[in-house]
């Protein structure tokens, strides 16, 4: 990779930014992990962007990118494409400057995240199914009414802003050995990385994308972006199908790995973070922690991972802490066969408190046409202690004759 292409954002830009954003992006908190530190054999710090104003990293370099325009491009109008995160940095940061943002976001967008655009100032325009077709009406709109679009990483005042946060992590923990940072379009990583190789070019910066969404594995093999066909992924924030083409060339000289996590590696990594930092922490921002669960051993410490956001949907928070219980074996989902008789159910039960699972929920299925006509289906959810529990539990069942048809 050809090493000029950093030059598209030096220090001294990220410099000039952490000046700008003085009183206006806060220096976020540095919080030690002991679990995390043990597992690693070294100390194990994170960096919480999930509490930095608007509950993501994004004020940061949406405020410097509008902050650059000239009074002509303010009185015009900003606009702008997003799910979450960066419309609600950029609704903040314009109306921190006194300039007028149109925000559009997918008609499926959680309301959340809706909400707190408006409540940030911006006007919000409601438009397509996926981001995609958000961002060309986005575009069509810039062009349309001459407002200036606000890309969500593909621009150097943009990744100038969030390397704001490499030198907070710098200043914080001086002795850090190495970086760990989720990779969408890359602005992030980019940020940092311009920030730290310049003044500690020993760090390790370590970018991490989801299997689901990992556009640039092959683009740095290709050696220029390449735009996946499909992305899919709870870790919406870094659900990115193409490298923008800025941070590209900055990740490609500068970062030293990407690498990827599983969507179980993800959930897992959330609960810990709830549950052990007392931390909310969306999919993406727990991206850099999931890294950390899968190959503990990897990483020279000190390290540092960045909590780059903190915005997750009531909902999906649901569905995503039951499947890291899941993939931690503290959650089993049953289905069996019984015989459809008085006291059938009761017996099952007994059989299950002589495990010591917890029961949280029992369906029954009488209908079914596989069912023959003394038979009932039923469907448990069971609290259990880990991968071996669930796996005596089973086996208890199946040692009183019972069909386990599926187990999750």
């Amino acid at each position: 990779m050809d090493s000029s292409a950093a030059k598209a954002v030096t220090v001294d830009d990220v410099r000039g930014a952490h000046k700008m954003l003085s009183g206006v992006a806060r220096v976020t908190a540095m919080e030690g992990s002991r679990y995390l530190s043990q597992l690693v054999g070294a100390p194990v710090h994170l960096k919480c962007e999930n509490l930095q104003r608007t509950g993501s990293f994004k004020i940061r370099g949406a405020y410097v990118r509008i902050a650059g325009l000239s009074p002509v491009e303010r009185a015009a109008g900003v606009v702008a494409a997003s799910a979450g995160n960066h419309a609600q940095g950029v609704a903040l940061a314009a109306s921190l400057l006194g300039v007028r943002s149109t925000v559009f976001m997918p008609v499926g967008a959680p309301l959340p995240k809706v909400a707190a655009t408006r409540e940030y100032g911006a006007e919000v325009r409601l438009h397509g199914q996926v981001v995609d077709e958000t961002l060309r009406a986005a575009q069509e709109y810039a062009e349309s009414t001459g407002a200036v679009f606000i890309h969500p990483f593909d621009h150097p005042d943009v990744v100038a802003g969030q390397g704001t946060v490499g030198l907070e992590i710098l200043e914080q923990c001086p002795e850090v050995r190495t970086i760990v940072v989720g990779v969408g379009g890359g602005g992030l990583a980019a940020g940092i990385a311009v920030a730290v190789k310049e003044l500690r070019p020993d760090v390790k910066v370590v970018g991490v994308q989801a299997e689901g969404a990992a556009a640039y594995p092959p683009s740095l093999a290709a050696g220029h972006p390449v735009a996946l066909e499909k992305v899919a992924t709870m870790a919406d924030g870094i659900m990115v199908g193409r490298p923008g083409d800025v941070p590209f060339g900055i990740v490609g000289s500068l970062v030293d790995e990407v690498r990827t996590v599983s969507e179980d590696e993800l959930s897992s990594a959330l609960l810990l973070c709830l549950e052990r930092a007392k931390l909310v922490v969306e999919p993406a921002g727990a991206s850099p922690v999931a890294a950390l669960l899968s190959a503990p051993d990897a990483f020279e410490g000190p390290v540092v991972a960045v909590l780059s956001g903190g915005n997750v949907d009531p909902l999906l928070m649901q569905r995503i802490l039951r499947h890291g219980m899941a993939a931690a074996g503290r959650y089993l989902s049953l289905r069996l066969r019984l015989s459809d008789r008085p006291g059938a159910l009761a017996t099952l039960l007994g059989v299950l408190s002589g495990t010591d699972a917890n029961v949280l929920d029992v369906s029954h299925v009488r209908t079914d046409p596989r069912l023959g006509l003394t038979e009932v289906e039923v469907e448990l959810h069971l609290e259990t202690k880990g991968p071996e529990h669930c796996r005596a539990v089973v086996e208890a069942l199946r040692r009183s004759s019972y069909t386990v048809l599926t187990s999750v």
